[in-house]
């Protein structure tokens, strides 16, 4: 099978280019305007004698869809356009047939169509648009970032794909190396705080830049970074600021700040006082977000010593680039003027904490020390003294208002408070709500006002079979005064006790002594409990003494001497009763305990019924109530009147549920007696009138009064007289104040119905 133009058959071809066997040129471009299939190629077989009896056909990729073929001439004919970026190549096999038994005349052959490229693509850039950065200030020539283009033409066939690079816009701050596409710089000393972003259209256009060539676009945004080539600069030369001489240490004066046009670490800047009369007084610092200087004070201010301070302040860039050094120094000066405003001010003690010492003998009115303050503004004001009354509760001591000086108000003790600490109030006469606070410790000092004691309570034992001479126990002392060499006791026994022939005492001279036996055969029956005083006396001056009696209980021990028993029952018991006998007079206790609990049981069901039911129960119950109460027209929630005077008569109520034995009818007279018996005789009137209460519940019960006494030294400090009283003023005309002040007229008016009916 031959070609007709080329003479070659088909079985020979295994890679043959259109050219080859094409009978013209076969190109995309003429597809377009094709109206029906076009011949490319034609086949033919060598048995082929054209008279119809061989027939072609055709296989492969693109057969019948792409490329078809004439069954008759072996005429090739593509359909579409061809579009080599798609697919560059095509490979089919063809084969003629006896067109009567369908049978190969020849075998079947193989052969490849490669598409022939034009140019139809335009370059593309895949990774714009672009955005780089560039400092500013850079020399001409500073590369800034390169773009690519690309382009989907074959590069090996003509000039389709071959790019070069152009600068549409971003003329004449920027250029573009045409065949690299490197962008540079191509003006000088390019300032970022005149503008600091450029907007670039570059062109990528193939067949080597030429007339028809195709092209495309991308932009490229520039930003110009910042260098430090701004030194900072003051917008004042001086500053002046007004401050309370009352403003607290550490707070903020002023803020200042040196003005940059750099941004980021260009712009940072530390300040510092170089000179001026407030060096120690205030501190600047830096503030990180915002770059200003804050002026702080660092001492009290005060306006009586100082009125005003000047400071010269030097803001400099932390950050500088010496190749801008040229521009100037990086670094600027200002003024600053702090003037300091008078207030009224607290009076000052001339010491923050007074240390004093006083005797715990000292008597009332004793001077301890002084203290003193004074007004520190220009009119000195006078003081006036007094103590904080919550740092002394018990009223130990007093202050002179004028002079500060502070006495003793009653007697000290050092074994209750050893120091006392009270602060001291200094007020101004003039404005009383300045207040100036002193602090005062006071030292009691201690004297031997405590006689010595045992230091424990001792449970002594003596062995019925202890040997004389034999130590049964060892004591020790205590005393609450602290002498400054420490203390010393003396043990003795008393006078009526030295002759004893029973025990003894021997002082250890360590502030112990020993109790030791001088007689053996001790026996419970005889005595089993002896009383042994002892005398203590200390090494105080003057000395104390006192007597304590060690308790010595005789006991039977073990062969150890370990004490048994010390009971001397329990000695006595076994010999007169057995152990069965023991065990019936316990059995018949429990029996007599068990009748006992059945009867009160069964008296209690009874008597409950006459004063709760099953519902009313009020025990192991815990009720909540939300009520408040009426106000002052609620006159029967409760009485207070009782509670104010032992005086006023309550009717007494007898309770249903048991018979009383005693009526109480009459109250007793009360006159001028001690305060401690009027609380005793007013609970046991309590006491009484629960007992006969019909409402108390049948079992113990919690009774709670607010009862204050029956009277005062002071008398009472009210503007209305209480009821006993033999009051001169009216108040009958509360009862025409309306329903809300009935209780009050009925308390203190002069009406015919007595308040407790």
């Amino acid at each position: 099978m031959n070609s007709s133009m080329c003479g070659i058959r088909i079985n020979d071809i295994a890679d043959t280019s259109l050219s080859e066997f094409c009978n013209r040129k076969v190109n995309r471009r003429g597809y377009k305007r094709a109206r029906k299939p076009v011949k490319s190629c034609y086949l033919h077989s060598d048995v082929d004698k054209g008279d119809g009896s061989i027939k072609y056909i055709l296989s492969g990729e693109g057969a019948s869809s792409i490329f078809i073929i004439d069954e008759n001439t072996g005429d090739i004919h593509a359909t579409k356009r061809l579009d080599r970026e798609e697919q560059a190549y095509y490979t089919l096999r063809a084969q003629a047939l006896d067109r009567l038994t369908n049978k190969p005349v020849e075998p079947e052959s193989e052969f490849i169509i490669k598409i022939q490229d034009i140019n139809d693509n335009e370059p593309k850039f895949l990774d714009g648009p672009y955005t780089a950065g560039v400092p500013e200030m850079s020399p001409v020539g500073t590369s800034v970032v390169q773009v690519t283009a690309t382009d989907a033409d074959d590069p090996t066939y003509g000039n389709s794909a071959r790019v070069v690079y152009s600068i549409l816009q971003g003329q004449p701050y920027f250029s573009v190396e045409p065949k690299t596409g490197v962008i540079k710089t191509a003006l000088p000393n390019m300032d970022r705080e005149a503008k600091d972003q450029y907007l670039l259209v570059i062109q990528a256009k193939d067949m080597v830049g030429q007339n028809g060539g195709l092209s495309g676009t991308t932009s490229v945004t520039v930003t110009l970074t910042d260098v430090n080539d701004n030194p900072p600069r003051f917008p004042r030369r001086s500053y002046q600021y007004n401050v309370p001489e009352s403003l607290p240490v550490a707070s903020v004066v002023a803020r200042i700040k040196a003005a940059d046009a750099d941004v980021g670490p260009n712009a940072e800047m530390e300040y510092k006082i170089v000179d001026g009369d407030g060096l120690g007084v205030f501190k600047i610092s830096v503030d990180k977000d915002t770059q200003e200087g804050i002026i702080t004070i660092q001492k009290e201010l005060d306006f009586e010593a100082k009125t005003s301070y000047t400071l010269r302040i030097e803001a400099a860039n932390m950050h500088v680039d010496p190749r801008f050094l040229s521009l100037g120094p990086f670094s600027d000066m200002t003024t600053v003027k702090i003037i300091v405003e008078d207030v009224d001010e607290p009076p000052v003690f001339t010491s923050r904490l007074y240390s004093m010492v006083v005797s715990e003998a000292a008597k009332v009115g004793t001077i301890i020390g002084t203290v003193a303050a004074h007004d520190p503004d220009v009119s000195n004001s006078p003081v006036r003294y007094s103590i904080d009354r919550n740092t002394d509760l018990e009223r130990y001591f007093n202050i002179d208002a004028n002079s500060g000086v502070i006495t003793t108000a009653k007697s000290l003790d050092r074994e209750t408070n050893a120091i006392h600490n009270i602060t001291v109030l200094a007020m101004e006469s003039q404005n009383p709500a300045q207040i100036g606070r002193g602090y005062v410790a006071i030292t009691i000092l201690d004297i031997n006002d405590n006689a010595p004691e045992f230091a424990m309570e001792y449970e002594t034992t003596v062995c019925e079979n202890a040997q004389p001479g034999q130590v049964i126990q060892k004591i020790s002392a205590i005393d609450k005064d602290d002498p400054p060499n420490g203390h010393q006791f003396y043990f003795s026994l008393t006078a009526e006790a030295a002759n004893n022939h029973n025990f003894t005492l021997q002082d250890n001279k360590d502030n112990t002594a020993t109790v030791l036996t001088k007689r053996n055969g001790f026996r419970r029956q005889e005595q089993s409990v002896f009383y042994l005083p002892i005398f203590i006396v200390d090494s105080g001056s003057p000395s104390l003494s006192s007597t304590n009696t060690l308790t010595i209980r005789v006991c039977d021990c073990d062969a150890d001497g370990i004490a048994q028993t010390c009971n001397a029952e329990a000695y006595i018991l076994p010999a007169g009763l057995s152990t069965g006998a023991l065990i019936a007079i316990l059995a018949c206790v429990l029996t007599l305990l068990v009748l006992v609990l059945l009867i009160v049981t069964m008296r209690r069901r009874k008597k409950e019924p006459l004063i709760f039911d099953e519902e009313r129960d009020i025990r192991e119950n815990i009720v909540r109530y939300d009520d408040e109460g009426g106000g002052e027209e609620d006159t029967e929630a409760f009485d207070m009147a009782a509670l104010r005077n032992l005086n006023i008569m309550r009717d007494t109520k007898t309770r249903r549920d048991v018979t009383p034995e005693i009526q109480f009818l009459s109250r007793p007279t009360f006159k001028s007696i001690p305060d401690n018996v009027i609380f005793r005789e007013f609970i046991w009137e309590r006491l009484k009138e629960a007992d006969v209460d019909p409402c108390a519940p049948p079992y113990d019960s919690l009774q709670t009064y607010a009862f204050e006494g029956n009277g005062s030294v002071a008398e009472s400090l009210s503007s209305l007289d209480s009821i006993s009283s033999n009051s001169d003023q009216n108040y009958d005309y509360l009862s025409d104040w309306g329903p809300r002040f009935k209780r009050l007229a009925d308390m203190y008016g002069t009406g015919p119905e007595c308040l407790y009916s």
